[in-house]
């Protein structure tokens, strides 16, 4: 099947892409630990930065501050992170992993550690360092 002028379309190659990375996740962390993509990655920048804003978390993701309270309010309710005030600041909250939620972040990072080699199988490391250097290069100038 010819593709025509999608072969030149970052967004057209990202979506094939996502086809086997959706699976993985699936299969990995959304049928196992009950988390979708924004749960999962909150879980782990707040592993890997200790304590953040709502705020930053809504700019990183970019997710609106409404649909951000309710995403956190549901790892709360779980018992997976807690929110407390400033102490810098006691008009700032500041959201942090609980002990459950350090202990899940702990077996995710454990488990993504492997999880994508089926599809990394088919590039060699450098163009896979390569693939995901340009990625970030093209987040880090988005608009937000």
């Amino acid at each position: 099947m010819e593709h025509g002028s999608l072969v030149n379309l970052l967004g057209y190659h990202l979506a094939q892409a996502s086809i086997p990375t959706d699976h993985t996740f699936k299969n990995h962390i959304q049928d196992v630990f009950k988390l979708n993509k924004l749960e999962f990655t909150i879980l782990i920048l707040l592993q890997a930065n200790l304590e953040l804003t709502p705020k930053r978390l809504s700019t990183v993701l970019n997710v609106v501050a409404p649909n951000l309270t309710l995403i956190l309010d549901r790892l709360e309710k779980r018992n997976l992170l807690t929110r407390i005030q400033s102490e810098q600041d006691r008009r700032m909250q500041l959201v942090r992993l609980s002990k459950a939620g350090l202990a899940m972040a702990q077996k995710l990072k454990s488990v993504t550690l492997t999880m994508e080699d089926n599809i990394w199988k088919h590039v060699t490391p450098a163009e896979k360092q390569i693939l995901l250097e340009l990625l970030r290069k093209i987040a880090q100038h988005r608009k937000t």
